[in-house]
């Protein structure tokens, strides 16, 4: 489990493609600090197992199936990346509870400076849109984020001068693919109500919750 609140901005040092997928050796300095072979490291959303810590950097394996959804299967070398370790039970909750288990790829649709922020609006794929509710949590490459709008097509956000400065976002240009994941409560209600034969969630219905 993870808060979302990005530890370090990391750098992929190398990619090896295996019949099981990738290899990725990601460089980083905070994230290595207590950490294990076996250990959960989120990257850009994503949770993988480091394998490996060495000369500054950890490995891990990107299955076959986490490369088909999520962006982690074109990421290259000297692409930057959002890193979080696991929380510890007992640490502050930042953020919202993040899985590290992403639902979709969206794709940045625009940037807009507002004053000392930035907003940015993603496209995101209908089963993510349908638990975005403004003022509700999003996880953006990792990234613990407040909904700030939400239209037909996706979602818009705020991204205060803090974040810009310690994780990717700002580096994202129009149309690239990003890392999304629902809240978890949000899923857990939306699953509730469909069982009990409410025929999904409507946006005025999620917004009364």
């Amino acid at each position: 489990m993870f808060t979302g609140i990005v530890e370090e901005v990391g750098e992929v040092a190398d990619v090896r493609v295996v019949p099981e997928g990738r290899v990725l050796a990601i460089a980083c300095r905070t994230v290595l600090e207590g950490t294990r072979p076996g250990d959960s490291v989120m990257v850009n959303g994503a949770c993988l197992t480091a394998t490996r810590l060495e000369d500054g950097r950890f490995t891990a394996d990107v299955s076959p199936e986490t490369c088909r959804v999520t962006t982690l299967g074109a990421v290259r070398p000297g692409d930057r990346v959002n890193l979080e370790r696991a929380m510890a039970l007992g640490d502050r909750l930042g953020g919202h509870l993040v899985t590290g288990h992403v639902d979709g790829v969206g794709r940045v649709r625009a940037v807009r400076p507002q004053g000392d922020a930035t907003e940015i609006w993603f496209d995101a794929p209908p089963e993510v849109l349908a638990l975005c509710v403004p003022k509700g949590s999003i996880a953006v490459e990792g990234v613990s984020l407040t909904v700030n709008q939400v239209d037909g097509r996706g979602l818009g956000v705020m991204i205060i001068p803090h974040t810009a400065e310690h994780t990717t976002l700002l580096s994202l240009p129009p149309g690239a693919g990003v890392n999304l994941e629902s809240d978890l409560i949000g899923k857990y209600v939306a699953r509730l109500l469909s069982e009990r034969g409410g025929g999904g969630l409507s946006m005025e219905a999620l917004e009364r919750l």
